[in-house]
């Protein structure tokens, strides 16, 4: 029995790692999407695709640049001041500064219009690894979690998350590089396959095109943002506790504002039922679309995110 004890003790003594679950499940959704974008875009010719010119696995690897420079580098803006919190180490505040201002060049370096890969993508995506990077330092070396993930609120976000997914479902299918015609209850929801012309060019396009859609992005930023929510209360220093709530509470917005927009265009433009169109806000601008964004996240953070931290001493 003493022997029985003193193993149990020894078990408790034994250093406990950093847990961050949510964050190593934001990186492996992302990776995911980028096998499958490089898998669709190496697959599919680009007449059949958006905006790019390259096939084969050129065409993949470049699109794949592309998307890592945009979504990813948009959530290792919120990934940052966590792991950064955890090591608690002067030279992995140096590194998430530096992370945190290349992923923020994602803001003028995208260009819609023209999804080949440019030198500028390698900026933000330059940011992106040192994320992941900072992630693994802190689950091997990082302050291990004073209290658990902050639970209150899972059910709303399980509802959330899963409303958001049965929204997102025709861009799920185009990033595989399928459409939604004849699969029961979504090919009646959503319209995919039909072809329709785009407004504002005319060219006959169809409705959901193959291959990545910036309303896959705003799935994939909303999960990011509900996921991570969880861990905000365990941030010990407050600066970065106000920077990631914000952060979040943007994310949340934008990628919501970000699907309505495409979805409206093609299930809503695109069936003819009217021509006028959700503003675009992909790209930060001097806009009433963005400023209503910002006071919509503004009031979430109130709301949500600007609580006490919820560490026990």
């Amino acid at each position: 029995m003493a022997r029985e004890h003193e193993s149990l003790a020894a078990i408790d003594a034994r250093p406990q790692r950093p847990r961050l679950t949510e964050i190593w499940i934001v990186w492996a959704l992302f990776g995911l999407a980028t096998v499958a974008v490089f898998e669709t875009y190496w697959r599919i010719p680009p007449q059949e695709l958006w905006k790019v010119h390259n096939s084969g696995f050129v065409g993949g690897a470049g699109r794949a640049l592309v998307f890592v420079g945009f979504s990813p580098a948009l959530a290792a803006l919120a990934v940052l001041p966590i792991v950064a919190d955890r090591l608690d180490d002067r030279r992995a505040n140096i590194v998430a500064v530096i992370a945190f201002a290349l992923c923020a060049t994602v803001g003028f370096v995208q260009t819609p219009s023209h999804l080949d890969p440019k030198w500028s993508n390698i900026w933000p995506v330059a940011g992106v690894a040192p994320a992941v990077l900072l992630t693994v330092w802190a689950a091997r070396s990082g302050r291990p979690e004073a209290v658990r993930t902050t639970r209150a609120g899972d059910l709303t976000r399980i509802v959330l998350g899963l409303v958001t997914l049965l929204w997102a479902t025709p861009y799920i299918a185009a990033e595989l590089g399928f459409h939604l015609d004849g699969v029961p209850f979504f090919g009646w929801v959503f319209q995919t396959g039909k072809v329709a012309p785009e407004p504002g060019s005319g060219n006959l396009h169809a409705t959901v095109h193959y291959g990545h859609h910036h309303g896959l992005d705003g799935l994939l930023l909303v999960v990011t943002a509900l996921l991570l929510s969880r861990v905000l209360g365990g941030i010990r220093r407050p600066p970065l506790r106000v920077l990631t709530g914000v952060v979040l509470a943007l994310m949340l917005v934008y990628g919501w504002t970000n699907m309505v927009n495409d979805l409206w265009i093609e299930q809503v433009v695109k069936r003819g039922w009217t021509s006028w169109q959700v503003p675009d806000v992909l790209f930060p601008s001097f806009s009433l679309a963005w400023a209503a964004m910002l006071v919509a996240a503004a009031a979430i953070y109130a709301a949500f995110f600007a609580s006490r931290p919820l560490l026990r001493r």
